[in-house]
């Protein structure tokens, strides 16, 4: 299915049962819909469930313009808007629980409750040798495009690959801009002004974002409590995926009961 959010096709999944449970499944940067379909499956059974693929990703349109966290919360509440979905659960995978935080904690939506996985939006901090690697990489490309002018993208593109994560170098020039902004905003400010039901599930080994960040939401968040998957790293919902299903199973139903 295809919705026109902001000038932009917007594609999501829905199945599940009427009068349940409404959750909208929000996926990693560099991800999509598919990431999330073995969760989507399982709830659907007993609730009603969304899943999008955030513009720029999956067979959703890029955006227009460079957009910023805010923008792409401001993109969901559209969704929740126009699809008439009514007082989610909003699960959020890393990206998705950055955005999640952005449109709870500072756009001030009030969902059932929130679920975050692994979830981005901790600015970590930096050693010097990060911000050296960085500058001298802008330095650089100032040198290659007044040096060699017309060939210049072409050699900023080679040492693009060689340099940057691997969902930099995979991204187009406009997700490239998108990403710069988007990971250097801490959201740390949002999460006091959360003030529904929270729960956080962490893989124990995630590298991407540490369980360390996993604390600090927790301490944060005022209806707050953590659950750390054992052995499983930055995709924890799906290293664990049955522990995972059981976890989130029991929290819906305890929100059922208030």
């Amino acid at each position: 299915m295809e919705i026109l959010i902001d000038g932009i096709k917007v594609h999501y999944i829905v199945e599940g049962k009427e009068n349940k449970n409404e959750i909208l499944l929000l996926h990693g940067w560099g991800a999509s819909i598919e990431a999330f379909l073995p969760v989507y499956k399982y709830l659907s059974i007993n609730n009603k469930v969304y899943v999008l693929d955030f513009p720029g990703f999956g067979k959703s349109e890029e955006p227009k313009s460079v957009y910023s966290v805010k923008d792409y919360a401001n993109l969901v509440l559209e969704f929740i808007t126009k699809l008439d979905i009514k007082s989610p659960t909003l699960i959020g995978h890393s990206f998705g629980g950055r955005v999640i935080m952005k449109l709870v904690g500072e756009l001030s939506y009030t969902p059932k409750n929130i679920i975050l996985i692994d979830s981005a939006g901790i600015r970590p901090k930096r050693k010097p040798s990060y911000y050296f690697k960085v500058y001298s990489y802008k330095l650089a490309k100032n040198i290659i495009k007044l040096v060699y002018r017309k060939k210049s993208e072409e050699i900023i593109n080679k040492m693009r690959k060689k340099s940057g994560s691997t969902d930099y170098r995979n991204a187009s020039d406009m997700m490239r801009k998108i990403m710069v902004g988007v990971v250097n905003e801490d959201l740390v400010y949002t999460l006091e002004n959360i003030k529904v039901p929270t729960l956080v599930i962490w893989g124990e080994k995630d590298e991407e974002t540490p369980l360390k960040d996993a604390k600090i939401i927790e301490s944060k968040i005022p209806d707050c409590g953590i659950v750390v998957l054992k052995g499983a790293g930055h995709f924890s919902y799906l290293d664990n995926l049955q522990e995972f299903l059981v976890i989130v199973d029991n929290f819906l139903k305890v929100g059922e009961k208030k």
